[in-house]
């Protein structure tokens, strides 16, 4: 019996655990996105020139 050989369970769970990441991958990017646009407060160019943004409060 080979060390080497892979079951066919290992490759469906491969295949699971690639779906799982990709999945929490879409998650964490959407938090990030909605990080930057509360903190930004959707004005990205300025955001980006390093303008400092008033909060009129």
């Amino acid at each position: 019996m080979s060390i080497a050989r892979i079951h066919e369970l290992h490759k469906r769970r491969q295949g699971r655990n690639a779906g799982v990441g990709l999945v929490l991958a879409a998650f964490i990017v959407i938090i990030f996105g909605l990080t930057v646009v509360k903190v930004t407060q959707g004005d990205y160019a300025a955001a980006l020139a390093g303008a400092k943004v008033e909060n009129g409060q």
